[in-house]
């Protein structure tokens, strides 16, 4: 059940497949070609019918109540990753095998053991608003699955290398669930928020184009955009994250 080495090098990579593929939706195609435009209208022009024919809002309130609920998902994302990077440092977030400094435990940290992973979940699930229906069902099942192996990954090797304090850590804060509340002191570690901003670029751009674009139902204008911020995101982190050394505990 957890994953390998192999995959937690290629963590960004695999997930940008599982997103891309569910933009694309090829089986769309393959099983049905002649109702493949039908098939092909995104989670949010779904919802957004799905709410009017229900009568529970009509159409012209339903399309901007689903775009704020995506761009509100976005926007979790984005506070989860950066506040996540930000105590967590670039180093570790962006290094390609499993890193084990001392146990962090403050920032989001303090509540919950996972704020970037949750906040690569929010992101991406904000994302599957503008696949079609059938890939957000594909992206969202394949990308807690691959999420959930990672994360048992982390644990089992963090519980080796760091130990009864780590396994400590493990029994007071939640894997996923954030406690509102943490028996968990601060140790004082200083975030870097200029940093964490520059690492977390691809989220920020998501929100943005949910919160911006969305409104159009362009899907083919928003994939760009998204397109685009995952690029820039990738050209900042080879030219100026990419030699950062970890931050200090």
């Amino acid at each position: 059940m957890k994953a390998t080495a192999i995959e937690y090098r290629l963590r960004v990579a695999i997930v940008a497949a599982i997103v891309t593929l569910g933009f694309w939706a090829p089986w769309i195609d393959l099983w049905s070609p002649e109702l493949g435009v039908a098939r092909r209208i995104s989670l949010l022009g779904w919802l957004a019918l799905a709410l009017s024919r229900l009568g529970l809002l009509p159409f012209a309130q339903a399309a901007p109540a689903v775009a704020v609920v995506a761009a509100l998902i976005a926007a979790k994302g984005v506070f989860l990753r950066v506040w996540g990077t930000a105590y967590l440092g670039t180093f570790a977030v962006n290094h390609a095998r499993m890193k084990a400094g001392a146990v962090v435990a403050d920032g989001p940290y303090r509540f919950v053991r996972n704020p970037l992973y949750l906040g690569t979940w929010c992101m991406v699930a904000a994302m599957a608003f503008v696949m079609p229906v059938s890939g957000t069902l594909f992206t969202m099942a394949l990308l807690t699955l691959f999420q959930l192996r990672l994360i048992l990954a982390e644990e089992a090797f963090l519980s080796v290398q760091l130990g009864d304090c780590y396994r400590s850590y493990l029994r007071s804060v939640p894997r996923l669930f954030p406690h509102l509340r943490t028996p968990m002191p601060s140790t004082g570690r200083q975030p870097h928020w200029g940093q964490a901003v520059l690492a977390e670029i691809n989220p920020i751009g998501v929100f943005l184009t949910l919160a911006c674009l969305s409104w159009t139902f362009d899907n083919e204008l928003m994939v760009r955009a998204i397109i685009v911020s995952f690029g820039v995101s990738l050209v900042v982190r080879a030219l100026f994250l990419g030699n950062i050394a970890e931050a200090p505990v």
